[in-house]
């Protein structure tokens, strides 16, 4: 009996500059909201920044230098790539001085 239920891929967490279109299929990414437009806003982590679409009521909330993160699928493009949000949490109540030393130890310890 076949499986009726299929597992999606892992939203790996990565910075913007490691991303690769070509294997990459869900990510994670955290950053600082750049710009926002009607369907999409841009995001900076400090290694790089990428254009990120989501739903409406997504963006309703979000504001130019809120620090989100952003959970979805990586969709190639032309000349590099962007991303569909399937997730999307406001970090604005993060410490991101602790957030950023947590991932650091845990980046380590995998």
């Amino acid at each position: 009996m076949p499986d009726e239920h299929q597992r999606r891929a892992p939203a790996k967490p990565k910075n913007i500059e490691e991303i690769d279109p070509q294997r990459d299929i869900r990510v994670r990414v955290v950053g600082t909201v750049i710009s926002v437009d009607e369907e999409s806003v841009t995001v900076d982590d400090g290694t790089g920044s990428v254009e990120i679409f989501m739903q409406e009521e997504d963006i309703e909330d979000i504001e130019e230098n809120n620090k989100i993160r952003v959970l979805g699928r990586v969709l190639p493009t032309p000349d590099s790539f962007e991303i569909q949000a399937e997730i999307v949490h406001s970090l604005e109540e993060v410490d991101m001085e602790t957030y950023n030393r947590v991932k650091k130890i845990v980046n380590t310890t995998e």
